[in-house]
C-alpha cells in the first residue's frame, strides 16, 4: 500500500482521480474488426481506398523455378486454413492498446513457395504492397506451416484498412512485418531491409513478453474490500506460463488465474481476486513469464528498436463500501 501524508498528498490523489482517471478496458477475446488497431503513418491514403482491385493478381517472383501469377479467385479456391493470431505494433508502449486478436483465413505461404520451387539457398522472402511499402522475413521462417496469406478476418473479407485483398500473417513477429495490400512476393538470394529496417528498427522483430492491467482503470476510486484485477498477457510464439500481480508496488507477488489462449499465438486473459486488507492507495503491478521460464523484465525501454519493455502498473484508491 502507498502512504499519503497530509493534505498535499491527498490533494494530489484527488487531482489524479478527477482528471486522469481511466475506465476499465472491456477487452474482447476476439477483437471486432472496427476496433482492431491500425498504425497508419499515411499509408491508408486515398490512393489505397480508391485502388481498383478488379484485375488484382498475386505475383510470386524472384529465385523460383516456376513464377506464379494468381488472381484473387484462384487464391480463394486453393486449400485454406484458419488461425487465431494476435498482432502487436512494435511501438506499443507498456500498457498500450496497439495490440489486437483475430481469426484469420487464407492460404499457406509455404505451399505457394514449394509450388513455385523457391531456391533452397535463398535468404529472404520480400512482401511488396500496393502503396510501395516493403518488408521481408527469412525463407526459413516463410516455410513454416503456420505462416498465412490471409484474405479473411473474423469471418469476412479483409477490410481495406486491414489489407484487402491479401495480407501476411506471420505469428510471433511484430505487426510491421505482417504486410498488408500485398501485390508481389519476391524470393531473394540476398539480405533485404524493408521500410522500417532502413530506419533502424529490428529486422527480426520478435514479439517480446508483455502483461497489461485492463481492470481496474488507472486512478480509479474502488468501493469495497473485495476487488477483481484482470488483464491480458502475450509473448508472441513463446507463450505464457504464468502471470503474477503485486498490490504493494512490486514487493510481494501473487499468481493470477489464467484462461486458456485460443491458440499458441494469441494473448490470454488473466484475473486475480483481491482481498484488500484496508482502505488506502495502492500501486498494482503485473508481470508475466513465458513457457521457457523467462520472466518479464522491469527495465523500462521505449519501442525503438526492438519493442517496449517494462512492467505495467496503475494506482488506485480503495475506500469503504458506500
Amino acid at each position: 500500500m502507498l502512504t499519503l501524508a497530509g493534505n498535499k498528498a491527498h490533494g494530489a490523489m484527488y487531482f489524479l482521480k478527477t482528471f486522469l482517471s481511466l475506465p476499465p478496458r472491456n477487452t474482447s477475446l476476439i477483437t471486432p474488426n472496427p476496433e482492431f488497431y491500425v498504425y497508419d503513418l499515411g499509408r491508408m491514403s486515398k490512393m489505397i481506398q480508391d485502388l481498383d482491385y478488379s484485375g488484382w493478381t498475386l505475383n510470386l517472383t524472384g529465385r523460383v523455378k516456376n513464377p506464379l501469377v494468381l488472381p484473387y479467385d484462384a487464391i480463394k479456391r486453393r486449400p485454406a486454413f484458419e488461425a487465431a493470431v494476435t498482432l502487436e505494433c512494435i511501438e506499443n508502449p507498456v500498457g498500450g492498446d496497439t495490440i489486437s486478436n483475430a481469426i484469420w483465413r487464407g492460404v499457406s505461404l509455404k505451399n505457394l513457395l514449394a509450388e513455385a520451387g523457391a531456391a533452397p539457398n535463398a535468404q529472404k522472402v520480400i512482401f511488396k504492397a500496393a502503396d510501395g511499402y516493403t518488408d521481408s522475413i527469412p525463407l526459413t521462417q516463410a516455410m513454416a506451416s503456420d505462416v498465412l496469406l490471409a484474405y479473411q478476418m473474423n469471418g469476412v473479407d479483409l477490410p481495406r484498412k486491414h489489407g484487402y485483398p491479401l495480407r501476411a500473417v506471420v505469428p510471433g513477429i511484430y505487426g510491421m512485418k505482417n504486410v498488408k495490400w500485398i501485390m508481389e512476393i519476391e524470393v531473394s538470394d540476398s539480405n533485404y531491409l524493408g521500410y522500417w529496417q532502413q530506419r533502424g528498427w529490428s529486422d527480426e522483430a520478435v514479439i517480446g513478453l508483455m502483461a497489461r492491467i485492463d481492470s481496474p482503470g488507472a486512478y480509479q476510486e474502488l468501493h469495497g474490500l473485495k476487488q477483481v484485477i484482470r488483464g491480458i498477457a502475450f509473448a508472441g510464439a513463446a507463450g505464457i506460463r504464468q502471470v503474477e500481480v503485486s498490490t504493494d508496488g512490486g514487493r510481494h507477488w501473487n499468481a493470477a488465474q489464467l484462461d486458456a489462449p485460443l491458440s499458441l499465438y494469441t494473448w490470454l486473459f488473466w484475473r486475480m481476486d483481491w482481498q484488500v486488507p484496508r482502505a488506502g492507495v495502492y500501486r498494482i503491478v503485473v508481470r508475466a513469464m513465458d513457457r521457457s521460464g523467462r520472466l518479464q523484465t522491469a527495465e523500462y525501454t521505449r519501442g525503438f528498436p526492438n519493442g517496449a519493455t517494462g512492467l505495467h502498473s496503475i494506482t488506485v484508491e480503495v475506500v469503504a463500501a458506500k
